[in-house]
């Protein structure tokens, strides 16, 4: 079992950052930190094989952590089904 610490990115919506509770956030790299933009604390959970999360398999997370010091959850695919209402529209103007 492992404690994790979850972040909510300050600058991308439903982007989070899984981190072993007790090294906090000092594993996750500097690049990774600056695009993240300030770690919002949102909750500490314990993680165990086997156990549901809603958007990402519990055991990448696991590997992640162990291997890299986190795991970076990156918001879902946004949907395209808005785009085929107006195939013909024109190059130029409002958008």
């Amino acid at each position: 079992m492992l404690v994790c610490s979850i972040y909510r990115s300050s600058r991308k919506d439903e982007m989070y950052l899984y981190v072993d509770k007790r090294k906090g956030l000092e594993s996750v790299p500097d690049a990774l930190s600056e695009m993240f933009g300030k770690a919002q604390h949102i909750m500490d959970m314990p993680v165990i094989k086997g156990r549901k999360l809603a958007r990402v398999d519990v055991d990448k997370v696991l590997e992640s952590i162990r291997e890299k010091g986190y795991f970076l959850q990156l918001p879902p695919p946004k949907e395209d089904y808005l785009l085929d209402l107006y195939p013909n529209r024109p190059e130029t103007g409002v958008r």
